[in-house]
C-alpha cells in the first residue's frame, strides 16, 4: 500500500511540476529530444521528490488506507 501512495504522490507531484513550468520546451536549450524526453525527467523528478519524503501526501493515504483495512 506503501508504494501506491508514493506512486500516487509521484504522480501529483510530477503535475505540479508541470503546471509550475518545470521541464518547459526550452529549458534545456531546445531541440528535438528534449521535446521527447522532457516528460520523463520531469517523472524521474517527480518520483525522487516522493522517495525522499515528498510533500506528506503519500504517508496520510498510506495511513488512510491501513486504518480502512485495519477496521475490516
Amino acid at each position: 500500500m506503501r508504494q501506491a501512495a508514493q506512486k500516487l504522490e509521484a504522480g501529483f507531484i510530477g503535475e505540479m511540476l508541470k503546471h509550475a513550468g518545470l521541464g518547459t520546451r526550452d529549458a534545456f536549450g531546445g531541440g528535438t529530444g528534449e521535446a521527447q524526453f522532457v516528460s520523463f525527467l520531469r517523472a524521474e523528478q517527480a518520483k525522487a521528490i516522493a522517495l525522499a519524503g515528498g510533500i506528506g501526501l503519500a504517508e496520510t493515504l498510506f495511513e488512510a488506507l491501513k486504518e480502512r483495512a485495519d477496521a475490516r
